[in-house]
């Protein structure tokens, strides 16, 4: 099976869903993919809640979707896939201890994959995950997967003027202590999408099928780190990537807590691994990995809590630094817990509203509608509304350039070394992490 377009629309397999993103993908139509969806997935609730999204989608009042979720439920579902070949792109976004193999076997049948993060969850599957890019090589057919967060503007934002050497000058090389590239992330259990609030499935809370914090959401960070400071650059693994320190700890959730956001009366036996004091689960949901990456220090950490303050939600704090200016998103109580650029000028940098007036046309060229405003000796980026689109519409971007990319046949040349990269960088600093703790 090559690319989709050789052989009529391109045609989606939903396998396992497990995780809402599964749906979000389906939360727009798009022109070139037909409206049948066939999804393969053991009996229970994860799938039966997935078909629920997808028929709130459909039945909307404001533009609905119109799909047909064409459904196979069953224990051999996945043989039943590799053998119906209903469709050609295979969309995963569920229980990530089974994920790899899930990505192995349909590479290794000729299917396209779009899959959620993280591909990989642990150092002993990073090497069939390799093995499935490879694979995916040859059959020629494209294994990628869903970054949103590189279509959050103020993310954008901050990496085009990270390119404008007039103004931010170049990233600082920074050391462990104060690293020239810090992502942070603060995500909650108890979370509303959608407008209502999140059923999660009692296995999301177990490492063992989710992963760690440290192997999950950092994957987005990493993925940034890769995509702003070395944009379009290729990147090995092997010589490119030095780890310096990494940690994990727990979140801890009451079984109130628990019953709240799984509509479960108990906590399931896999979870009691994890449990003390017979009412308290610890997830290890919480990470940090200091690195270097082509010799640029670069910090990322992540943070679980079970709900957000009043009026907050999911926040974001990133810095990069330039030897002329910094460029620094918050996204606190200040910022209304809307992401928002500063750039503040370094130390004996005088010229910065000089420099910024320069280069502002380029930066609008590509945003239009973009601009700054003093505060200070620093400027804050004012950006329209439009631009904010929200994390649930992100999903429709990443999909849109997906499909992009079968059309065409092939990834950008980048992508599929930096994500390799990137799982080597998170897999290696869990290792790291348990290995640390045990001293």
């Amino acid at each position: 099976m090559h690319t989709p377009t050789a052989d009529g629309p391109i045609r989606l397999i939903t396998l396992d869903p497990g995780h809402f993103h599964a749906a979000l993908v389906q939360k727009s139509m798009y022109a070139d993919v037909d409206p049948t969806v066939h999804v393969y997935a053991p009996e229970g609730p994860d799938v039966q809640m997935h078909l629920d999204r997808i028929r709130t989608y459909n039945t909307r009042a404001d533009n609905p979707t119109t799909w047909k979720e064409d459904v196979y439920r069953g224990p051999d579902f996945m043989a039943k896939m590799l053998a119906d070949r209903a469709g050609n792109v295979v969309v995963m976004a569920g229980n990530n201890r089974l994920k790899t193999d899930y990505i192995h076997q349909a590479v290794d049948a000729g299917f396209n994959v779009l899959a959620d993060k993280p591909m990989v969850i642990n150092g002993a599957e990073f090497s069939k995950l390799q093995e499935s890019f490879a694979t995916a090589a040859k059959k020629k057919v494209m294994l990628y997967d869903i970054m949103t967060e590189r279509y959050e503007i103020t993310t954008m934002l901050q990496r085009a003027f990270s390119r404008q050497t007039a103004l931010f000058g170049t990233l600082e090389k920074g050391t462990p202590e104060n690293p020239a590239v810090t992502k942070e992330s603060v995500h909650h259990f108890y979370k509303n999408v959608s407008g209502s609030i999140l059923t999660r499935p009692a296995w999301f809370m177990d490492v063992a099928q989710q992963g760690e914090g440290i192997v999950d959401v950092t994957t987005h960070l990493v993925d940034l780190v890769q995509w702003e400071c070395f944009p379009e650059q290729t990147l090995d693994y092997k010589k490119d990537v030095r780890l310096t320190s990494a940690r994990r700890w727990t979140t801890d959730m009451r079984l109130s807590q628990f019953k709240a956001i799984t509509k479960l009366p108990a906590f399931p036996d896999y979870l009691k691994k994890d449990v003390v004091q017979d009412s308290v689960l610890r997830v290890y949901s919480n990470g940090e990995i200091n690195y270097q990456l082509k010799g640029i220090h670069a910090k990322v950490s992540v943070i679980w809590a079970y709900a957000a303050p009043a009026g907050g939600g999911d926040t974001h704090y990133s810095i990069m630094r330039g030897t002329k200016a910094n460029l620094i998103i918050r996204q606190g109580a200040v910022q209304n817990y809307k992401p928002t650029l500063y750039i503040e000028p370094v130390m004996g940098n005088n010229t910065l509203g000089t420099s910024l007036k320069a280069i502002l046309p380029a930066i609008q060229r590509e945003f239009p509608g973009v601009d700054v405003k003093q505060m200070g000796n620093s400027f804050t980026v004012t950006v329209p509304e439009h631009y904010n689109e929200g994390h649930e519409a992100h999903f429709g971007r990443v999909m849109q350039n997906y499909l992009t990319y079968l059309k065409a046949g092939k990834l950008p040349a980048w992508e599929v070394p930096n994500m390799i990269t990137k799982y080597y960088t998170t897999t290696q600093a869990l290792t790291l992490a348990k290995k640390s703790q045990v001293r």
